[in-house]
């Protein structure tokens, strides 16, 4: 095993104190860190596997070093080592990158095969393998989308000496089960840890009897020969250092993603997102043009000022289960749309509505196009299944296929969806000394599958989809915002759970709503935000101008800085809040539910991260008087009434100049 060791700088700092941007000390701790596992004479890359029966050591003697710096661009620079192992022909490749804008370090790990012969079995590789020493640990953790009320549940555990944990994904598909995102608060200061890996992964947080607390991750099962000059790729692991208490921790990190990761068409960001959907409303999903161009122009002609319209599964030919389930045949189905979708599309952008197509090419069913035409290219054969994404063929098709489609029927907004576990697949097809290859070419292949889309298509927006939030590594979302972060969705209890969670790590998410009352409607509002309605029946529609006009105000908050009000709680008979905060604007919104089952009518929260001797007007958006506070008072309690149960109160707040 490599003993890997950081340090976190034992300094109190209150949220109140430093604003969420990174200290001096963080940038150094980072660097410092960066310096010692990937720089220097004797770099100890945080990575471990065993080759044949031997662990990989940087320091044996075993292994020589070559290693060479380049800037990526002005915020980052790479260090990459690469060793090899002359006996074997082993050769074992880290690429680091160091943030200069945030203190992220980052690495991903290369294996090839440079000699002429297989190579030993190697095992047990794990690209993330870090070491913390502190007095004191709490692992903060989350459950992944489990299409229920727990997902994105928080978690804390207070890691106790002997004491271990462990967290794993299900299936195949990396954020179900549970989540691989955590975050190890220490005194004065911690690390956020992640592992980014679109398959099937596993991690242990294991505490020793003293001061020191290690992580160890990556993709669960590797077992496996690489034939002469086979390179496959592993998990990307990423560190973060911060300062101050653990919340502090999570709002750098919504920094981080935001500046850094989210994708951007012409150099924005692609939200707040305003959508809604037709087909929703028929069976199997299946509806036409038709059907579409009524709900689309009805929705324009009321002033909604939805900016996206959902065309969901069930356009293509589906005619023997007659159920949007039936896919493989990627065509627009001929009897309801004879012309395709492009006169929708052009219908749409005339009013100034870009389409979001769905489309689900991993899943293949028995009897479509695909799996009576290519067969050898999905792993259950002409009976469906997987589709083999690592096959080069194979994706060579899908691309030219999808980027035709999209090309052609004027699509704007590529959505993919994954309802299938991977893994079965995946294992079924290994040899036994090839355990974990075939889950590697799928992952590899995945990414090279849309970085091909998006290179041909450079304002095309992602939409990640997993059965919901099943599959939001980093990597992903790199890549793709989640415009449905659960199939669990409009029940208001879930709907909370799942902002109060999902938001300490993905500030870009989904949901959606059918037009109702105003506590469900607000339970559900996201940073991308869905609202529907039948238009062939009775719509209130000033009500949906209302909640169009609230959620574009809010939408903006929810980009800043998230503080939790109250603790979690899945209970009716619990309150729930919490605070969106921009510093640098001056303003913020506060969410305050009242459940079904709470007997107060008043909840008291503290708000965070406000100038004491500032005034802040707050207001709420159902039009009471404005109330002005100093930073002060706020931050020692601000009492919300909501007389109803349950209700939903959304509070804003401005600092005066």
């Amino acid at each position: 095993m490599s003993r890997l060791w950081f340090f976190c700088l034992a300094i109190a700092i209150s949220t109140t104190v430093f604003a969420v941007t990174p200290t001096r000390d963080e940038m150094r701790l980072a660097r410092t860190w960066a310096q010692q596992r990937f720089g220097g004479k004797s770099p100890t890359p945080p990575i471990s596997l065993n080759v044949g029966e031997h662990p990989f050591s940087a320091t044996d003697g075993t292994w020589t070093v070559q290693s060479s710096t380049k800037r990526l661009d002005s915020r980052r620079v790479q260090r990459i080592l690469t060793y090899t192992q002359p006996t074997t022909g082993m050769v074992v490749i880290c690429r680091a990158t160091e943030w200069s804008d945030f203190p992220v370090v980052e690495w991903m790990v290369d294996l090839r095969n440079g000699g002429n012969a297989d190579s030993p079995m190697i095992t047990e590789v794990r690209p993330l393998d870090v070491t913390l020493t502190a007095n004191e640990f709490q692992l903060h953790s989350n459950t992944g989308d489990n299409a229920a009320l727990e997902s994105y549940a928080p978690h804390v555990d207070v890691m106790g000496p002997s004491m271990v944990k462990r967290f794993h994904s299900n299936g195949g598909r990396p954020t179900t089960g549970d989540y691989p995102y955590w975050n190890v608060e220490t005194p004065g200061g911690g690390a956020i840890t992640v592992l980014s890996w679109a398959g099937q992964w596993s991690s242990e947080f294991q505490r020793d009897g003293g001061n020191s607390l290690n992580l160890k991750a990556g993709q669960e099962t590797t077992h496996f020969v690489l034939h002469p000059g086979e390179q496959v790729r592993t998990p990307l692991a990423i560190t973060m250092f911060y300062q101050g208490d653990w919340i502090r921790g999570q709002n750098l990190w919504r920094r981080w993603m935001l500046a850094d990761n989210s994708p951007r068409i012409k150099g924005k960001l692609p939200v707040p997102l305003f959508e809604s959907n037709a087909n929703g409303y028929f069976d199997g999903l299946r509806d036409s043009i038709k059907d579409e161009e009524l709900f689309v122009d009805r929705f324009a002609k009321e002033k909604i000022g939805v900016g996206f319209w959902d065309l969901d599964a069930g356009w293509y030919p589906c005619e023997t289960t007659k159920q949007w389930w039936e896919v493989g045949t990627w065509e627009p189905d001929p009897v309801r749309w004879p012309q395709g979708m492009k006169p929708l599309s052009d219908f749409m952008h005339e009013r100034g509505i870009k389409l979001i197509l769905w489309n689900e090419p991993e899943r293949v069913y028995s009897g479509t196009w695909m799996a009576k035409n290519h067969p050898d290219w999905i792993y259950g054969g002409a009976g469906g299944g997987l589709l083999k994404l690592g096959l080069p063929e194979c994706r060579q098709w899908v691309t030219d296929h999808f980027d035709r489609l999209i090309t052609e029927q004027g699509v704007d907004v590529y959505r993919q969806d994954f309802n299938i576990d991977p893994l079965p697949y995946w294992q079924k097809n290994d040899a036994p000394d090839r355990q974990g290859i075939t889950e590697i070419r799928h992952v590899e292949g995945y990414y090279a599958y849309w970085d091909e889309l998006l290179k041909r298509h450079p304002g095309l927006i992602i939409d990640t989809c997993a059965s919901g939030g099943r599959r939001n590594n980093l990597e992903t979302l790199r890549r793709s915002v989640p415009i449905l972060r659960s199939d669990d969705q409009m029940i208001p209890l879930d709907e909370q759970c799942h902002t109060f969670g999902i938001s300490l790590w993905v500030p870009i998410n989904g949901s959606g709503v059918t037009m109702s009352d105003d506590y469900t409607v607000r339970s559900c509002m996201s940073t991308i935000f869905g609202i529907g309605a039948d238009v062939r029946g009775k719509v209130d529609w000033n009500a949906m101008r209302r909640d169009a006009k609230d959620w574009r105000e809010l939408s903006q908050a929810m980009l800043g800085d998230y503080y939790p009000l109250t603790p979690y709680s899945a209970s009716k008979a619990d309150w729930v809040a919490w605070q969106w905060d921009v510093p640098e604007k001056g303003f913020g919104m506060i969410q305050a539910f009242r459940r079904e089952d709470a007997t107060a009518d008043t909840l008291a929260v503290k708000l965070s991260a406000l100038k004491p001797e500032a005034s802040y007007n707050v207001t709420d958006v159902d039009g009471s008087p404005v109330r002005a506070f100093t930073g002060k008072q706020l931050m020692e309690g601000l009492e919300i009434r909501l007389p109803k149960r349950p209700s939903a109160a959304v509070l804003r707040y401005a600092r005066q100049r």
